[in-house]
């Protein structure tokens, strides 16, 4: 096991109890609070070719505007902290969302000691994960090479770092970076400013992130740099700017500095640094451990082993990052941002770095449950975009991104206002509009609105011949029909208007091919594409094949088991998603993409956990009578496919939506069909879990003889009454309840397979 002397290796000592017989880890009794039990590095060891998480150590507060982390990582990289890599070339404010996306608004801070050393390659220093301590609020790394311990701890826009001298000449560096950066030295102010432009995309041509640190050390060296070049001046704009400023130091002395920054001004950097008001480093820090706190104790699991415990608070603590606000507070304290949209300051809430693609499923469910008055104000947000784009984002990275398929927005929207719309102010009317304007429009680009919008509502389906990706889009636009479908009930909105998306929500069906029992792409002359090789990955489909892709039909099951002639064969088809080799035909990419290698390595047939099309599936077993297979092959997913250590996931992680998949289900159910009012039940991880809702009641799911061999539910009690349904109401929880759970090691093959017990289908309405 990879770990990190400061932190895990206490943790192993304390927390893990091993049966020295048999080298199984048994539960032992916790008297950590939350936050200590989260592993920031899970999922860090990852790289281009196979991912394990794709994940950076964030941090950072929930949802806070500000990331920092180590950058292990090349100016430009998107893998910014990789955990095989042994140096560390900055400490940075970063934005980014995955590698993929890469980063924004970024730049570096990095101590030195000795020769005045500023460029990346000079500055860098070896260090070791054993002098590595990692939490969400704080971190701490001793850097080898320059005998210097930075400690950094973060408010939502500000931070505190700590610098631990030896007795030398010591420099600072500051670097903002390249493609566009300024920076100037305040030497009787103990300060440095700039702005950074750098970004990949997704912004207005007046983008700047504006930051400003200050110091409580006088300086005796001021310089600035421009590339590799080392002037005097104080003040320097460049394509690569930076600064370095430095002091004579006592062996053991601790510097202290203050950063902010702003997308709004230099004014607002200012602003935003007062988030950390009074506090020294280690009150700060405090505080940041007491919110990491708060958030995380919504929900608290017992009876687990310390594996179990850890990857649970580690993927809620990565269900807690993003999106992120991307608004601030003006002097008056009124909420204000700079639109990534139209690159004006505007009034009101703002959040970004989210993929609706990805999210939909499991991370904005769970907000809605756990997180409601968070999620209000990312809709606020989402009608802000509206109003200043004129389009809903589907990947927002801080503006619109042109990459992935399906207009999900209409499932984020939906599923909130259906959950929280009563308790939330925002504007639903104005959101309304923009679910509609996106559903029937092409957008400015193809992620954006609908991509092959016309062919799709004349003919039922988006064509091969017409749009890439047709078959992933078609039954992403069916399923987003069904949330219109259910938004516009609950706005009571014309029935024409009503049974119109409802209908639409039936086109999923133009795709099924009753020969291969499996969806497949059709030309515009209503043809199936040919040929058609159920594992060819690409072609019609995203990131997958046909077996990941047939599933989607979120919002009618029933309705897919129907076209696939009745229960039995529909199970039987599950079954072969993990009877199958793992294998696949690559022709259409031309090469590999990283979900081959994933879907291959987990050895679990053609389930691809690592990515998200088939991450429900299942749960679909509930639909077809056969409740216990969904509890099996939960139960093996998440002891196969996570754990807390650095190779913790098995793919990308994707902001948080992987994460809630797992914490979903250890609480023992899972969003199949958002926008509806039911959670499609699986099995439950831990002995008890206790739900600690926003508006104070609370759901309590005692599974007293829960085991390893025990992941079978025998028999369940709701609230003191027998329970034999698939499903839970997510009105029935808003009440609060108890919910009993005998767990065993044989299925149970007569509960939960009556038609009253099976969960919601559209087809059954």
């Amino acid at each position: 096991m990879l770990v990190n002397k400061l932190k895990f290796g206490f943790w192993l000592v304390t927390l893990f109890a091993v049966n020295s017989s048999s080298g199984q880890i048994v539960p032992v009794s916790d008297s950590k609070s939350p936050v200590e039990w989260v592993n920031p590095l899970v999922g860090t060891d990852s790289d281009y070719d196979v991912s394990n998480g794709n994940t950076y150590p964030a941090i950072a507060m929930p949802w806070g505007m500000n990331f920092w982390t180590p950058q292990t990582g090349s100016m430009g990289d998107g893998w910014a902290y990789t955990y095989r890599v042994s140096q560390i070339k900055g400490f940075k404010q970063t934005h980014q969302p995955s590698p993929w996306m890469n980063d924004y608004g970024q730049f570096s801070i990095m101590p030195v000691t000795g020769k005045l050393k500023f460029t990346e390659k000079e500055r860098q220093s070896w260090f070791s994960h054993k002098t590595e301590i990692v939490t969400p609020y704080y971190y701490s790394v001793y850097l080898a090479d320059h005998d210097v311990t930075t400690e950094i701890t973060p408010t939502e826009r500000a931070a505190r770092f700590r610098f631990t001298f030896p007795k030398t000449d010591s420099y600072i560096v500051v670097d903002a970076f390249d493609k566009g950066s300024y920076i100037k030295i305040i030497p009787q102010e103990k300060k440095i400013i700039g702005y950074t432009t750098k970004n990949s995309g997704g912004v207005p041509k007046n983008f700047k992130n504006y930051f400003v640190i200050i110091f409580d050390k006088e300086f005796t060296v001021t310089n600035t740099f421009n590339g590799n070049k080392l002037g005097s001046a104080l003040e320097m704009t460049a394509d690569h700017s930076g600064a370095v400023i430095g002091f004579k130091t006592k062996d053991g002395e601790k510097v202290n500095a203050v950063v902010a920054s702003s997308f709004i001004s230099f004014e607002q950097a200012e602003i935003n640094l007062k988030e950390i008001g009074t506090n020294d480093f280690d009150q700060l820090k405090a505080k940041g451990k007491s919110i990491w706190n708060e958030n995380l104790s919504r929900i608290q699991p017992e009876g687990g082993t310390a594996v179990q415990t850890t990857t649970f608070y580690s993927c809620l603590y990565r269900s807690l990052l993003f999106p992120r606000k991307f608004y601030e507070y003006d002097a008056s304290g009124k909420a204000v941002h700079y639109s990534p949209y139209n690159g004006q300051v505007v009034s009101g809430y703002m959040y970004t770095d989210t993929g609706f693609w990805d999210t939909f499923r499991s991370l904005f469910p769970f907000l809605n449950l756990m997180y409601p008055k968070t999620n209000a104000e990312v809709q606020e947000g989402l009608s802000n975009a509206y109003k200043e784009s004129g389009w809903l984002p589907e990947w927002a990275s801080p503006g619109l991104r042109d990459i992935m398929v399906g207009n999900n927005s209409a499932s984020i929207v939906a599923d909130a206002y259906l959950k929280i719309g009563d308790q939330s102010n925002y504007d639903i009317k104005n959101l309304y509009e923009a679910v509609l304007h996106g559903a029937n429009n092409a957008g400015p680009m193809k992620a954006v609105g609908r991509a092959g919008v016309e062919q799709y509502n004349k003919l039922g389906y988006v064509p091969y011949d017409v749009v890439n990706e047709s078959a992933a889009r078609t039954l992403e636009y069916a399923y987003d029909d069904f949330t219109i479908y259910q938004l516009a009930k609950a706005l009571k909105r014309p029935k024409s208007e009503i049974e119109l998306y409802k209908k639409r929500s039936q086109n999923y069906k133009n795709l099924f091919d009753p020969a291969h029992n499996l969806m497949r792409g059709k030309m515009t002359n209503g043809k199936f594409m040919e040929p058609f090789d159920p594992i060819r990955w690409g072609e019609g489909f995203t990131e997958g094949n046909s077996w990941h892709y047939s599933w989607s039909v979120f919002h009618d099951v029933q309705g897919l088991i129907d076209l696939m002639g009745g229960k039995e064969v529909f199970t039987k088809q599950l079954d072969s998603v993990f009877a199958m080799p793992p294998v696949f035909n690559n022709s259409f990419n031309g090469g590999f993409i990283h979900e081959m290698r994933e879907m291959q390595v987990a050895n679990m047939g053609q389930y691809a956990h690592g990515n998200q099309p088939i991450q429900h599936m299942i749960y679909l077993y509930n639909h077809g009578s056969q409740p216990w297979k969904a509890q099996y092959w939960v139960r093996e997913t998440m002891n196969k496919l996570y754990n807390p250590n650095p190779d913790g996931y098995c793919g990308d992680e994707d902001n948080g939506q992987t994460s809630a998949w797992y914490v979903f289900s250890a609480m023992g159910f899972y969003p199949v069909t958002p926008a509806s009012d039911q959670y499609v039940i699986g099995a439950p991880l831990f002995k008890k879990i206790t739900l600690n809702l926003e508006n104070g009641k609370q759901v309590v799911i005692n599974s007293p003889n829960n085991s390893e061999s025990n992941r079978y539910i025998k028999a369940m009690q709701f609230n003191g009454k027998d329970y034999t349904k698939n499903y839970l109401s997510f009105t029935e929880l808003m009440k609060g309840a108890v919910i009993d759970v005998d767990m065993s090691d044989t299925p149970n093959k007569e509960r939960g397979t009556k038609k009253e017990d099976l969960p919601y289908s559209l087809t059954n309405e």
